[in-house]
């Protein structure tokens, strides 16, 4: 018998040799029908794999992305297997599962993988899928996989199979089909039951733009048709809330190609968009004692080799920069933490002192593929909202949890309420990957676990996701539409303290080394608008509105008066803009409806005689009549009237400018 100890910390005792499948049967025959991979030990694991050891086992179903990551790669096999059917010639190369699907990357030779070709690829997937064909694993050696893929003039897996060890190469067959795999299958083809191609895209073999461009296609699957349907329902209004899309709309950013790919412009709109969220967080940070400072664009190369950001990221990021001095180089900034190691380093601080919380809305510049980049979610600059605190270690969980606490706040005041965080550790196998001390890794590891655990925060841990010089709690956000993102993060860092020497003089009179937290509530601010202007349709929280009301004069007549509303407007700091165009009143509401502008306010000779406006809203048309004085004035005089809901244009002002200047502090 071998004991096998399950998510809940309950223990079953199972025959030796008895698979993931058998446990799950024990727990229950209804669960186990859901039951589509597993994992033992931190390993991804076939349903069918012996167990042999006493072990943690993790099973999952749909729900769970690791889940979906094995009925996703399984669902690559049999599109691979489907495209080898009509195109026999055709080289395979890599099927991985990704977010919300899969692809594979082939060869198509002199042949065209087009549109028209689609349905019969999908309906062969689904014949093959219905075969409920079993995904079975099978180790070889080195020379027998490089045999059999030379016979098929493969060079693709040839190459991938040359950088693998021997001992550690393995197969995947259902059906009369075969593929270099690691494995994390489904336990057979039947569990699939519904799958659609996306699109069609070309990538660059290894994602070298030097080497041969492939076909890549991508693919989505489900085990349930109605899955499928409810996924390109929720696809057709994630292209209604595209940011790219709302972003031409609303005037936010443009891209040029005479700048270059993945460096966006932000117009006058979006840049109005940035100061006021940075200025949101710079206000929030001030409280909470940081204080902000200012680092270069570049760096000497000598800074990322000692933070080790060049030895890790080096070939992927912008070359070197040289100088007319002989042998001088410099980087584009990847990160800020170099720099403001070396602000910390500036003088000497003793315990007292601690922690020093340095901040920066700080450029950074990564050097993305051109297939890769996306909008403004995957671009090759972007600013973050960066800070780096420096404490004693005994500070380091009430430092910890208050980065909790401010990324929160930002989360409530903008509307992320779904959220996962994430735990991300190092690899538990490969950890070369990363810098440091074992000692300090599980030092850093616990204090997050602990303080994640302390406030009550809905957790996952993945291993493998760490940063190269210390664990993070990644902030994983859902949108309205279901998806997720990464957003905020804080990391946990005794590494680049000890790289760059950093100390403090403590109370016995010793130098001694702080610990570093890196934190940035929103990530990135490219990404972070993009996910915003998505969530939110470009429908922002009112006191994010670059135009929170347009006045629209029906004729040129009532110009000066709706010159006299925005100024009335704007005195209560309100925004407001008017909408002089020659053009129909009714083209006028649409273009603003258009731009998300919350609030029109119309005028005419009704209104100019009356003194009063038409103002439009989310809800229906309602008359608000002016009256004489101040916003602050109407504020002491009109405050009864507005609990009582007599409104009139000072009442409106006063709600408005409620609104925005009061919205966040109830957070």
């Amino acid at each position: 018998m071998i004991k096998i100890t399950l998510p809940d910390s309950s223990i079953r005792e199972v025959d030796i040799n008895s698979t993931p499948m058998d446990v799950a049967i024990s727990i229950s025959s209804g669960f186990a029908r859901n039951v589509i991979s597993a994992s033992f030990n931190g390993e991804t694991v076939e349903t069918s794999t012996k167990l042999t050891t006493d072990g943690s086992l993790v099973l999952y179903t749909f729900k769970d992305e690791k889940g979906k990551e094995a009925f996703w790669h399984s669902s690559a096999h049999l599109l691979a297997q489907s495209i080898k059917f009509f195109y026999p010639k055709v080289k395979l190369t890599i099927g991985p599962a990704v977010d919300n699907g899969f692809y594979y990357d082939v060869d198509m030779g002199e042949d065209i993988f087009s549109e028209s070709i689609f349905k019969k690829i999908e309906d062969k997937f689904l014949d093959f899928a219905r075969g409920k064909f079993e995904f079975t694993m099978r180790s070889s050696t080195k020379q027998e996989a490089l045999d059999f893929y030379k016979s098929e003039g493969n060079e693709y897996k040839v190459e991938l199979i040359e950088n693998l060890e021997d001992g550690t190469i393995t197969f995947c067959d259902h059906s009369d089909f075969t593929d270099l795999c690691r494995g994390g299958h489904v336990p057979n083809t039947g569990i699939i039951k519904a799958m659609k191609i996306m699109s069609v895209a070309g990538a660059y073999w290894r994602g070298d733009e030097k080497n041969k461009q492939l076909t890549r296609v991508y693919g989505v699957s489900f085990p349930k048709k109605k899955e499928l349907t409810e996924h390109l329902e929720k696809l057709e209004a994630a292209k209604e809330r595209d940011h790219r899309k709302l972003g031409k709309e609303l005037e936010l950013y443009t891209f040029s190609k005479k700048v270059g790919a993945g460096l966006p412009l932000w117009l006058p709109k979006g840049a109005a968009l940035r100061e006021r969220l940075e200025g949101f967080l710079k206000e929030a940070q001030k409280k909470a004692g940081y204080e902000m400072v200012i680092t270069p664009h570049i760096g000497h190369k000598e800074l990322y080799i000692t933070s080790g950001h060049y030895e890790k990221y080096g070939e992927d990021s912008f070359q070197p920069i040289k100088t007319p001095k002989d042998g001088e180089e410099y980087l584009l900034k990847p990160m800020n933490c170099p720099h403001h190691c070396e602000i910390y380093n500036d003088k000497p601080y003793s315990y007292k002192e601690l922690p020093k919380r340095f901040a920066e809305f700080g450029t950074v510049y990564r050097y993305e593929q051109s297939g890769e980049l996306h909008g403004l979610t995957r671009v090759r600059c972007f600013t973050q909202d960066d800070a780096h605190i420096f404490c004693m270690p005994e500070q380091l969980d009430t430092e910890f949890k208050n980065v909790i606490d401010l990324v929160m706040y930002v989360f409530r005041a903008l509307g992320f309420e779904d959220f996962t965080a994430q735990i991300s550790l190092r690899d538990r196998d490969d950890k070369s990957k990363y810098i440091g001390s074992d000692e300090n890794w599980e030092k850093a590891e616990k204090a997050i676990i602990d303080a994640a655990k302390e406030k009550g925060l809905k957790t996952v841990i993945e291993y493998g996701e760490a940063a190269f010089y210390g664990p993070k709690l990644d902030f994983m956000v859902k949108d309205v539409l279901g998806r997720s993102w990464q957003l905020g993060t804080i990391q946990v860092d005794y590494n680049l303290p000890e790289r760059f020497d950093l100390t403090y003089k403590g109370a016995d009179n010793k130098l001694h080394r702080p610990v570093m937290i890196h934190r940035a509530p929103f990530g990135s601010m490219e990404r972070f608008i993009a996910i915003l202007l998505e969530n939110t349709a470009g429908k922002f929280p009112l006191w994010l509105m670059t135009d929170q009301v347009t006045i629209l004069p029906i004729s040129e007549k009532h110009l000066e008066y709706a010159n006299k509303v925005s100024e009335q407007l704007s005195e209560a700091g309100i925004r407001a803009i008017v909408d002089s165009r020659n053009e129909k009143t009714g083209r006028k509401v649409r273009d603003a409806e258009i731009k998300k502008i919350p609030y029109i306010v119309i005028v005419g000779d009704k209104e100019m005689e009356d003194g009063s406006v038409s103002l439009r809203g989310t809800t229906e048309k309602q008359e608000f009549k002016a009256s004489e004085g101040s916003a602050d004035k109407a504020l002491e005089e009109k405050s009864n009237e507005i609990k009582s809901g007599a409104l009139n244009i000072n009442d409106f002002i006063i709600f408005v400018l409620d609104k925005v200047k009061k919205s966040l502090k109830q957070f």
